[in-house]
């Protein structure tokens, strides 16, 4: 058998291309709506100071401390 495609190269690659097609049709085909829509992590904090603004609540909670 390999000697068929060895003498006939050509038969091989157009063996080759036709699977190759095949498998993007069917992969094309393929339904997605089964799988859930992917997003990514999210981390929400919420911190109260009474009586501040929002610039002192911004440099106090939002911004990294220097120490670390």
């Amino acid at each position: 058998m390999s000697k068929f495609f060895v003498n006939r190269p050509i038969v091989a690659m157009v063996i080759a291309i036709i699977t190759v097609i095949v498998g993007i049709v069917a992969m094309l085909g393929l339904p997605t709506a089964q799988f859930p829509n992917i997003v990514p992590p999210e981390i929400v904090l919420t911190g109260t100071y009474v009586g501040a603004d929002a610039l002192t609540v911004e440099q106090s909670v939002a911004t990294r401390s220097s120490s670390r």
